[in-house]
């Protein structure tokens, strides 16, 4: 209701109408948080008013062995002040006040409660300047500190480590973010007391820290920084840290992919300084090893993008080396959801199946105070029972813990060569490079059992420890192995634990699986085919039985005869179209795809030829109407055979060249990857074997062209002598109906066959088929009209019909009843010519006479072959 006057505000809003406040962002209500409408008009607790301020760190509002004082009562927030004051036997360290800044920080450390022993009477006091991250990305100080505390506590007690002095923590939180770690850097250099030792946390701030440090001569001892960058002695010569640096494992990952025989892995990373340092460590690493590192991914805040590219690129059963940040959403690096599949994708993570700390090793009670068990144990003591797992540097804790006891090991060994120089610890000062040089010498060759093992530091200044090894196995991390970088060992307890009885692949298996034609398809078109062969050998054993009777030879035999060879070569190839990677071996497929070419090409030319050369004999002998009719009355075989011999020998000749010069061979064709059914770390690649050569669109292009061509002049030629007629070839309308079937299905069946073949059972099913009709009509159309007339015996009564005299002179007489002619100055010739009965001219000095025909009681040739044709015609278009 903004913008409402309060007599609005009465008008609009009912009486007990109730308003509730809510802050934007991290700001939190002071002041009333609800308030009800009153009958006059007001409003509930209008004395106090309802503010969004910012909170401090809660943390600053207790303290350990004393007392905090909140004035105003309330949460923490802008200008909150805290008073402290320490119990009986205890002193306080730090301001005894602290007020709560309006960006929500408090401008004073948090003070301490120090026990008043005699020691703490009598002793020194060694000042270490600490930054404990208890907020921001990595809140690894809201573990590391009760830590850190718990070894100073243990150290101060220790009569035998530092007896004349006394190690005092002054700590701020550096919320891990480099610029407010300047500023505490600043404080803790210009403010007394001087510090001998800085103990940064988070590789960020220690960065910063560790280089400027060298200009006051100060040591630097990490315990939460991995950064690889660290270490680095020329940029950082006073740094040690008893966190290991991230690369530390990468011999540990190195080992692992050998053992698991992974070649390829994938990586995403969060583009920080210590992830990017440690993924160029892990590559160079990897390539020493022969490992490929196929797909690498980054990211700056969400991975949500990242890990979409991953899986996209790299699939299902990718090896993820995830260098994740301190951040919530990868605290434990969950398997679950990084990477669909059917097998977790192993991801290896920073602090996760990768620690470089072994917690169950039993430890010396002379160095370190505490086993492991003890450690933990009083350090969730001091946690107040919080969830280790909520707890931000819970794993680091031993390694604060461990970093306080190197330290003070270390002074402790610093003393004897001091008071030899006649120097002493608290003579320090941001001057002395001699102090500064003895405590380098005795961290350098520091040497004990902690709490995260054995604590030993290498040149760089990094802990060199033993690589544990763990696996998430039913919501817990469980202990699988160990590495010792040092001697290269793999210590392995093979409890590890996958889905199946390997671990998965480092990539997704991809298993060749080729195409084969259906078998049931292959063996129903071979009946059809092997039906056609017989068939064709019926039909030519029929021709040439029967070659000396008149309508047969009067129909050229021969080419019949080629017509039904090659119908049956043809058929022939349907049996080797059929045959693939199946039925023969990879050496014999080229021998396949030759009986393919050969037997179609030849059976086409053979078939198709002798069909040819029928139609244009009969075009170019009896169309050519200025020619004399005395010059087309002998038609010679031996020029039809010479036409199909022609049209042999370019087939022949051409599929020689092509055999010579780029033979056919055996290729394979690969198809998109295919899913499995079930839930398998596989995928299918489909294969497919052709018959193909270097140029085979080249080859196919002249051949196609050249038989195209034939196909639609035969078509013309077709066409052009539908109305002749011949006696010297009587079945050549037949010839032309065959003519034109098969053109039409070769010239529908070639492209679409091209168009096919990457689908095995559909191509073969349609060229199959194709031969088969085109085989089949025509034989029926050339062979089964001559059978059926053979079996009706029409052909006896038919040679005395339809006689035609020929008549050298004109010595006709044109008579109803009477014909003159000398016989020996004629001769017979049949004639298909029915309406005339008799005809004499004189005009050419010839006479033609034709005899009136006799009736006889069978169907007539001409109708019987009116009829059969039209019977065919509709058994055509039902196939086609």
């Amino acid at each position: 209701y903004r913008g409402l006057t309060q007599e609005q505000v009465v008008q609009v809003l009912p009486v007990d109408y109730e308003i509730e406040y809510i802050c934007r962002g991290n700001r939190v209500i002071v002041g009333p948080k609800v308030r009800k409408c009153l009958p006059d008009g007001t409003w509930t607790d209008l004395n106090q008013r309802s503010k969004c301020l910012l909170p401090c760190a809660r943390v600053w509002t207790s303290l350990e062995n004393g007392r905090v004082t909140v004035h105003p009562p309330g949460p923490a927030v802008e200008g909150t002040i805290l008073h402290y004051s320490c119990l009986e036997g205890f002193i306080l360290v730090g301001r005894n006040s602290t007020k709560c800044t309006k960006l929500g920080k408090w401008d004073s450390p948090k003070p301490v409660c120090h026990s008043a022993s005699p020691r703490t009477a009598h002793s020194k006091k060694l000042y270490i300047g600490a930054l404990f991250p208890m907020s921001g990305g990595w809140p690894g100080g809201q573990a590391c500190l009760p830590a850190a505390q718990m070894a100073l506590d243990l150290v101060n007690k220790r009569t035998d480590i530092l007896p004349d002095y006394e190690l005092e923590l002054i700590y701020y939180d550096s919320m891990c973010d480099p610029g407010e770690a300047t500023k505490l850097l600043y404080d803790l250099l210009y403010t007394e007391p001087i510090k001998i030792v800085l103990m940064p946390g988070c590789s960020s701030v220690s960065t910063l820290v560790a280089e400027a440090a060298r200009m006051w001569n100060l040591i630097v001892l990490s315990y939460g920084s991995s950064s690889p960058a660290l270490s680095n002695r020329q940029r950082f010569p006073t740094f040690f840290r008893t966190h290991p640096s991230a690369t530390l494992h990468n011999p540990t990952r190195v080992q692992l992919f050998q053992k698991w025989k992974w070649t390829k892995i994938a990586t995403i990373q969060q583009t920080t300084e210590v992830f990017t340092s440690t993924l160029d460590d892990l590559e160079q690493r990897v390539k020493e090893a022969g490992i490929e590192i196929s797909v690498r991914q980054s990211f700056l805040t969400d991975p949500a993008v990242a890990v979409k590219n991953l899986k996209s690129r790299w699939g299902q059963n990718a090896l993820v080396q995830l260098l994740s940040p301190w951040e919530s959403w990868m605290d434990r690096c969950e398997l679950q959801g990084v990477l669909s599949g059917a097998h977790p994708t192993p991801v290896l993570c920073a602090g996760n199946w990768l620690d470089a700390y072994v917690p169950a090793v039993f430890l010396d009670l002379e160095q370190s105070g505490h086993t492991s068990q003890e450690f933990l144990a009083q350090l969730m003591s001091k946690l107040g029972g919080k969830n280790p797992e909520e707890t931000g540097g819970f794993q680091e804790a031993p390694l604060a813990y461990d970093a306080v006891w190197a330290l003070a090991l270390a002074l402790n060994k610093t003393v004897g060569p001091l008071k030899a120089k006649g120097r002493r610890l608290e003579d320090f000062n941001y001057n002395n490079k001699d102090i500064t040089a003895e405590i380098y010498r005795a961290l350098n060759t520091s040497s004990f059992e902690g709490v995260s093992g054995h604590v030993v530091f290498d040149a760089q200044g990094s802990r060199m420890a033993w690589t544990l090894i763990e696996q998430l196995q039913g919501g817990s991390y469980k202990k699988i192995g160990y590495f010792d970088m040092t001697k290269g060992n793999l210590s392995w307890y093979g409890n590890d634990r996958w889905i199946g009885s390997d671990p998965p692949a480092d990539q997704t298996v991809v298993i060749q699986k080729f195409r084969y034609l259906s078998q049931k398809l292959f063996v129903s078109v071979s009946v059809f085919a092997g039906l056609g062969i017989l068939m064709g050998i019926v039909c030519l054993t029929f021709n040439i039985y029967n070659s000396n009777v008149r309508y047969i030879q009067n129909s050229q035999p021969y080419l019949n005869n080629m017509t039904a060879v090659g119908c049956m070569m043809a058929l022939a190839a349907v049996f080797p179209l059929g045959i693939d990677g199946l039925h023969v071996r990879n050496s014999q497929f080229p021998v396949v795809c030759q009986f393919r070419l050969w037997l179609l090409g030849l059976g086409f030319s053979l078939a198709y030829g002798s069909m040819f050369t029928k139609i244009w004999w009969v075009h170019t002998v009896f169309t050519k109407k200025y020619e004399k009719k005395d010059k087309r009355k002998h038609l010679e075989p031996w020029k039809l055979y010479a036409t199909v011999g022609v049209l042999l020998v370019i087939d022949i000749l051409s599929l020689m060249i092509w055999q010579i010069v780029d033979p056919l061979h055996i290729t394979v064709e690969k198809f998109t990857k295919e899913a499995p059914k079930g839930d398998v770390d596989e995928l299918i690649e489909p294969l497919l074997q052709h018959c193909s050569s270097e140029k085979m669109n080249t080859w196919l292009g002249v051949v196609y062209g050249y038989k195209g061509l034939l196909l639609l002049l035969g078509i013309f030629l077709a066409y052009e002598t539908k109305s002749v007629s011949t006696e010297k070839i009587n079945d050549h309308r037949a010839v032309g109906m065959a003519i034109y079937n098969v053109s039409v299905l070769c010239m529908i069946t070639a492209p679409v066959t091209m168009i096919l073949s990457s689908k095995q059972d559909a191509s073969f099913a349609f060229a199959s088929l194709a031969i088969i009709f085109s085989v089949y009509i025509t034989l029926v159309v050339l062979f089964v009209p001559k059978v059926l007339l053979h079996i009706s015996g029409e052909y006896e009564r038919d040679e005395s019909k339809d006689i035609k005299y020929f008549c050298t002179q004109p010595m006709c007489t044109e008579k109803d009843d009477m014909l003159r002619l000398h016989p020996e100055q004629c001769y017979l010739r049949r004639d298909e010519s029915k309406d005339i009965k008799y005809f004499c001219t004189t005009a050419n000095k010839s006479c033609y006479v034709y005899r009136e025909r006799r009736h006889v009681a069978s169907t007539p040739r001409p109708v019987l072959f009116k009829n059969y044709f039209y019977t065919i015609t509709v058994f055509i278009n039902i196939l086609n």
